[in-house]
């Protein structure tokens, strides 16, 4: 890390403290994720010399194409604190600590290809196989059910449609629902006012999607939770969502208790 330190010197007068902060914040967040296509972090210290004392007066993140725990990619994600107070001496050793907990705005975007890479994840979809909740096992007989070829397809205002399959030993099940997708409780998305849509099922088997539908925004409802995909020491809040066009877009703040160590 401290290879990227070489050109801070002398001639760059008072800003090299906040040239410092910058590069040990840049790669100190670039490697909490799995992969990034960019990382921009910009700390504003005026005057400069109040870093010497540890206070700043903001630090910003922007960045672009990052992959959380190998699956969950965002195309864009940004956080911006008020005055936050670090250790400054853990700066001069390519950390950063900081003295208390702050808060920061915080936006991210979702595409759609990126909502539907997340539910072909390994941990999404353990939570989707063989599942033996009394509301499923009475339509399977008693069998445990998956759900599988999860779909998305955002829609204007707050609106999503999802298609899926339902399958307990030889026999499948397509599902086909439109809904809203609000926040709950600051942390979860839930999908409300869920809409069958019978177009998509063969005729036969439109009763038992529908008992099926329900059951699965049941599960998805308990299942999408930001607490499950927080980084080391933030956690995130959301205060509302926004579909637009083939993007998803979060608004709300990162509780920082301690920055981040690991992804």
């Amino acid at each position: 890390m401290f290879g990227g330190f070489v050109g801070f010197n002398k001639n760059q007068g008072g800003d090299w403290g906040e040239n410092l902060l910058n590069t040990v914040a840049s790669n100190t967040i670039r490697h909490l994720f799995t992969r990034s296509e960019s990382v921009k972090v910009t700390v504003r210290c005026n005057p400069s010399s109040k870093l010497l004392q540890g206070t700043i007066d903001s630090f910003k993140m922007e960045g672009r194409g990052l992959v959380i725990r190998r699956d969950f990619r965002t195309e864009e994600m940004s956080f911006e604190t008020d005055a936050v107070s670090i250790d400054f001496s853990s700066v001069m050793q390519g950390k950063i600590s900081l003295k208390q907990a702050t808060q920061a705005i915080a936006q991210v975007k979702l595409t759609e290809t990126d909502l539907n890479q997340a539910f072909q994840a390994q941990l999404v979809k353990k939570r989707l196989e063989n599942l033996s909740v009394t509301a499923l096992t009475e339509i399977s007989g008693g069998e445990p059910v998956s759900f599988s070829d999860v779909e998305l397809q955002l829609l204007p205002d707050n609106g999503v449609k999802l298609l899926a399959k339902a399958s307990w030993g030889e026999t499948i099940i397509p599902i086909s629902f439109i809904a809203t997708i609000n926040v709950a409780k600051r942390r979860r998305i839930k999908f409300e006012d869920i809409q069958f849509k019978a177009e998509d099922v063969p005729s036969d088997l439109q009763g038992t999607s529908q008992k099926l539908m329900t059951a699965l925004g049941e599960i998805l409802n308990e299942m999408i939770d930001l607490d499950r995909f927080d980084l080391d020491g933030v956690k995130m809040r959301l205060n509302r969502l926004e579909t637009q066009g083939k993007l998803l877009l979060f608004s709300g703040y990162a509780q920082i208790e301690h920055f981040p160590r690991t992804g």
